[in-house]
């Protein structure tokens, strides 16, 4: 009587092409994501992974507590290390973060 009926409006003319326009700031968004972060975390990963798969012996390395040697004798899953004359470590190799240039060791 004094309300009058609300009917809902239909699609206009772009309503398949509307909503994808929505989902394209999402789908821009997300490249952005994948280009700034997601991407170089990858990169930096298989690097990561060469550089342990690519340890030999007498290299001289790093390791994540700060340790500093020179390789031994390399396994599957663990380095032994040389820190000092007649003092062996065995680390895991995952522990391993740099592997330096030859000689550098003997300038510290």
């Amino acid at each position: 009587m004094l309300i009058s009926n609300a009917f809902a409006q239909t699609a206009g003319a772009g309503g398949a092409a509307g909503g994808l326009m929505s989902f394209l700031p999402i789908i821009l968004m997300f490249a952005v994501l994948w280009f700034i972060m997601i991407r170089p975390q990858m990169k930096r990963q298989k690097e990561a992974k060469a550089m342990l798969e690519a340890l030999s012996k007498n290299d001289e390395v790093v390791t994540a507590g700060g340790i500093l040697g020179r390789i031994t004798k390399v396994n599957e899953n663990y380095v032994t290390m040389e820190i000092a004359e007649g003092t062996e470590i065995t680390v895991q190799k995952s522990a391993v973060t740099t592997v330096l240039p030859k000689g550098s060791l003997k300038s510290l």
